[in-house]
């Protein structure tokens, strides 16, 4: 039994010697696998973090510069709203100057050619002015 068991421990050195180098080489070349895994792994991760990053600085410049514009557009509308609202108080002060009975005698008596109850109402025309307003008449009157 002793023979036997030295001829068994003899045949198993050389399977283990064998055994122990293809082992090491799968092993060699798993390790190899998975580094190259890995890089590519992180190398993709990289790329894809680039493109994010990428994407966040475009969007942080658009959103910069809409802020910026909007801000010019808020304050030329603040400007015109201002500005209409002096426009708007001015009109309400000509509306009550207006509404006055004085001012509304002072238009009729001005443009309307009115005159009030006791009153006589004389026009004075200018020679000059009816002359030409005669000979545009004339004119016209010629062309037809």
């Amino acid at each position: 039994m002793d023979e036997s068991l030295q001829d068994l421990n003899n045949n198993m050195e050389p399977v283990d010697v064998q055994d122990k180098d293809s082992l090491a080489n799968r092993t060699l070349r798993k390790s190899k696998r998975h580094k190259t895994k890995t890089k590519f792994y992180y190398s993709f991760l990289t790329v894809v973090l680039l493109f994010c990053l990428i994407q966040i600085g475009f969007g942080v410049i658009l959103n910069i510069s809409k802020t910026i514009s909007y801000r010019a557009k808020i304050g030329t509308m603040e400007k015109i709203r201002d500005d209409a609202e002096i426009r708007n108080q001015d009109l309400k002060q000509e509306i009550k100057l207006f509404s006055s009975m004085q001012s509304l005698e002072g238009i009729a008596r001005n443009n309307l050619k009115m005159a009030g109850e006791d009153e006589v109402l004389i026009l004075i025309n200018n020679n000059t002015q009816t002359q030409k307003k005669v000979k545009r008449h004339k004119k016209k009157s010629i062309k037809k």
